[in-house]
């Protein structure tokens, strides 16, 4: 069986970024942070990490620098993923050669492709890599569904253990649940959906509900595998407002207004990307005061 990577929550980390680059003394202290409180795992540079407007040479930087900062306290996945396969395998090789230990590898966006081009694209990357590469399905974003017959196919593949799957789609993720059984991971995408996941068999979350709350998503994870099934729904349910208000603009312009005002980074994006509306952040706020995230 092949090895998985992590189990419970893994934090799809923002980038703390500044008119001038990527803010490598706030990163640390984020990073430290989210360890000290008990995360299961970090994702750097991925949609959350603001990959997509990143340069090449920021993008490999802020791998290697996670990498190094973790220092094996726990796995870092590295966003990989890209619409142009020779750039992913090229960000996929250099991942693997500064000691990420695996790739997250989302569906190519724009251009799209067929379910037999999936594939293609997948196995293309996944040879080139010598760690264990995650699928990222999130259709809502990429206008791209990975298929549960098609990820079954890809699952054969040695370097293919996981998907992270964000199609909100609770029957096709049953489906390939079905599908896969236990020789494949699945995780929850959507910090709505962990524990119904969970219990269709699901090893936990790549979330962006842990960037603010680490400690509690880890342990709505654990409740739920140490077979105390209504704390972790109870857990999940009390949530639902906050995750919805990190959810209300794109993300990650809520959580990057979040984690400013939690002092672990500028409220800084790039283009296209925009500050939060003044509206929506009231509402986060309140909802952070309310969880006893700020004051």
């Amino acid at each position: 069986m092949k090895k998985t990577v992590f189990t419970g929550a893994a934090t799809a980390i923002v980038t703390p970024l500044t008119k001038d680059g990527i803010d490598y003394e706030q990163f640390a202290r984020l990073i430290d942070w989210q360890i000290e409180e008990g995360i299961d795992a970090i994702v750097a540079v991925g949609t959350t990490g603001e990959g997509s407007t990143l340069t090449d040479e920021e993008h490999k930087e802020a791998i290697r620098f996670c990498v190094e900062h973790v220092a094996g306290r726990v796995p870092v996945i590295a966003g990989t993923g890209s619409n142009d396969a020779a750039y992913a395998i090229e960000l996929t090789k250099y991942a693997c050669e500064v000691g990420a230990d695996a790739m997250l590898l989302v569906t190519p966006y724009y251009n799209k492709a067929t379910q037999n081009g999936l594939i293609a694209f997948f196995t293309a990357i996944a040879d080139a890599s010598d760690k264990p590469c995650i699928l990222y399905n999130v259709p809502s974003r990429t206008g791209c569904n990975l298929l549960p017959a098609t990820v079954a196919k890809l699952a054969k593949h040695p370097n293919i253990v996981g998907i992270k799957e964000a199609s909100g789609d609770i029957s096709q993720i049953a489906e390939l649940a079905a599908l896969v059984g236990d020789t494949f991971d699945i995780y929850s995408g959507n910090d709505d959906q962990i524990v119904s996941m969970m219990s269709l068999g699901a090893k936990g979350v790549i979330s962006v509900l842990s960037n603010l709350m680490p400690k509690a998503t880890h342990d709505m994870c654990a409740l739920f595998d140490a077979g105390h099934l209504v704390q972790a729904r109870e857990m999940q349910l009390k949530l639902l407002p906050l995750v919805k208000a990190l959810f209300c603009e794109v993300n990650p312009i809520p959580v990057k207004a979040a984690m400013h005002a939690m002092g672990y980074c500028e409220n800084y994006l790039r283009l296209p990307l925009t500050p939060m509306e003044a509206a929506h952040e009231a509402q986060l706020l309140t909802l952070m005061r309310e969880q006893g995230l700020i004051d």
